[in-house]
């Protein structure tokens, strides 16, 4: 005559994102806190509680060991622990040391993910790392829109660097360098200005308004309009954005800050689209014969910006091996 194993129950550690608004759980999440024999949770103010009680979920506010865990799993009960954020280490340690030792019938084990992020879920933890940042930080707290620019542009061309460079790492990290820039001025227009005209605006107003610029620079996509090749996606943009811009001439919105090649270049590039006929202007000196080789370039597609760039690097290179380094060093 054979005699059964008494049924070890089992724990189910249900975790869930912080990045997910609370009460937004899977049904299999439900489904096991409905089912359970009983659902415990050390943090008295858990974000999931309030929620579980309006679901007519019972939860006990207790921080069992791994031993009185395992001995209320007797009989086959199923016991849910509600992880907190760091994820409840000294429990599963104190389980698996149990489990380890070879000398307890543990229950079955399972980690139940109760919510995921979603893509772009990290992005919250930026936005509130640089708020905390700009509230604490005797530096942060003291920038301006003005006294962070020189940062964005600097940021802007080490992305640039790390992009020619083909460096995956440093592509990644200068990616993000970009978008600290774009959370650090939007934290700060959230605090307004000094002016009645300083209205203040977030970083949820930034992503709302360039959604809403993409939305509508792609009727392709979005909308009725049909585009099949990259040339009618740009013809749909530039249609698109002189209707928003309302522009007087086709130099409007061409930043005069840019590097002079650039400048040129994107200069030539609105006469050309526009179909104008305006001569280059007639004139002595390396200027002109730099504006002359820009438009150019414009003309047969080529970056000149960028050409000089490498055609820089490729010096550099040159001066680096003269001097007895071996190899492209970075600088």
């Amino acid at each position: 005559m054979t005699t059964e194993a008494p049924a070890v129950g089992r724990i189910v550690l249900l975790t869930a994102s912080h990045r997910v608004a609370p009460g937004l759980l899977s049904w299999p999440a439900w489904r096991t806190l409905h089912t359970a024999d009983r659902v415990l949770c050390a943090d008295p103010h858990h974000r999931q509680l309030s929620y579980l009680r309006d679901a007519g979920v019972t939860v006990e506010h207790a921080a069992p060991s791994a031993q009185e865990l395992v001995d209320a799993c007797a009989g086959g009960r199923t016991i849910v622990v509600l992880a907190s954020g760091e994820g409840e280490p000294a429990l599963t340690d104190g389980l698996a040391r149990l489990g380890g030792s070879g000398r307890v019938a543990m229950p079955d084990l399972e980690l139940l993910p109760g919510a995921y992020d979603l893509p772009g879920a990290r992005l919250l933890d930026l936005v509130e790392v640089m708020d905390r940042i700009r509230r604490e930080c005797p530096w942060s707290s003291q920038q301006t829109h003005k006294g962070l620019a020189k940062y964005g542009i600097e940021e802007a061309y080490e992305l640039v660097e790390a992009i020619e460079d083909g460096d995956r790492d440093e592509l990644r990290e200068e990616l993000g360098d970009v978008l600290l820039q774009v959370v650090f001025h939007a934290r700060i227009a959230e605090e307004g200005g000094p002016g009645e005209e300083d209205e203040p605006f977030s970083i949820d107003d930034v992503a709302g308004t360039i959604v809403e610029k993409l939305i509508h620079r792609h009727p392709h996509v979005f909308g009725e309009e049909t585009a099949s090749t990259p040339e009618e996606v740009k013809a749909h943009w530039l249609r698109t954005k002189a209707i928003e811009k309302r522009r007087e001439s086709v130099t409007d919105g061409v930043p005069l800050g840019q590097p002079g090649l650039a400048l040129a270049a994107k200069l030539a590039s609105r006469v050309r689209t526009a179909g104008l006929d305006v001569p280059l202007p007639a004139g002595q000196g390396v200027g002109y014969e730099l504006l002359a080789l820009a438009a150019r370039a414009e003309a047969a597609g080529v970056d000149p910006e960028a050409a000089l760039r490498a055609a820089a690097r490729a010096y550099r290179d040159a001066i680096r091996a003269a001097e007895g380094h071996p190899g492209n060093v970075e600088g």
